[in-house]
């Protein structure tokens, strides 16, 4: 039988980004495009820190070893030779001391188990990279497991609930407006731009159908988000 798989709870508050190290990225992706998108996102990010990128996989190894970084943030699909799987089973042994987190297309849950028997601590979909990836990123720097809500659900075997379409992230902007705080607090707290607040918040207004805050507020304790 298939392990269920929860996204961990976001904790009440995050440590001061002023005062906490980043967490250190080496970013591998063969397409340059896309490379530049996901650097843009994770550099949007205040405790995350984007410290090398490649468009080759025989370069991962030599960056990661000079570097060090917390997380290896690797396209499953740039393999150049043998399979990724292979790929990543031999970079995930190599490198004890960082964490992949794995990009895909495929959403085959045969291949999701597949890449976290083989060492992937994070799993993100590539159309969910936006809201997913920074928090595989924080997730795997600490030591735990995080796939796409979309993935996790196919893998678990059903539909994920309301809930669980929302990202660790936006169940703690959620959490936030239920108290009564204003964007810019929320940005405040969270060390993100307004604008980025803005964004979750109609990110959350779409996945949970609900058009105003009372709505939001009255999801919020229905599904006991204020004790998190």
């Amino acid at each position: 039988m298939l392990p269920f798989f929860r996204l961990a709870p976001v904790p009440d508050s995050e440590p001061d980004a002023n005062t906490t190290e980043s967490i250190t990225i080496v970013l591998a992706d063969d397409h340059a495009a896309m490379r530049r998108s996901l650097r843009t996102l994770l550099d949007g990010e205040a405790d995350i820190d984007v410290i090398a990128e490649t468009d080759s996989l025989t370069a991962v190894m030599a960056h990661v070893q000079a570097r060090r970084p917390d997380v290896l943030v690797l396209d499953m699909g740039m393999s150049e030779r043998g399979s990724g799987i292979e790929a990543l089973d031999k970079l995930s042994r190599e490198m004890r001391d960082t964490r992949v987190v794995v990009l895909t297309m495929n959403d085959d849950p045969a291949f999701a188990r597949r890449a976290l028997d083989n060492g992937a601590a994070g799993l993100v979909l590539k159309e969910m990279a936006d809201s997913d990836l920074p928090t595989a990123v924080r997730e795997a720097s600490h030591g735990r497991r995080y796939v796409s809500p979309l993935l996790a659900a196919k893998l678990n075997g059903g539909k994920p609930s309301d809930s669980d379409r929302l990202t660790p992230r936006e169940r703690e902007v959620l959490r936030l407006i239920a108290l009564g705080h204003t964007s810019v607090e929320i940005a405040r707290k969270l060390g993100l731009s307004p604008r980025t607040i803005e964004t979750h918040r109609a990110r959350i207004h779409r996945k949970l159908n609900l058009d105003t805050r009372a709505e939001l507020v009255r999801y919020a304790l229905q599904h006991e988000l204020l004790e998190l």
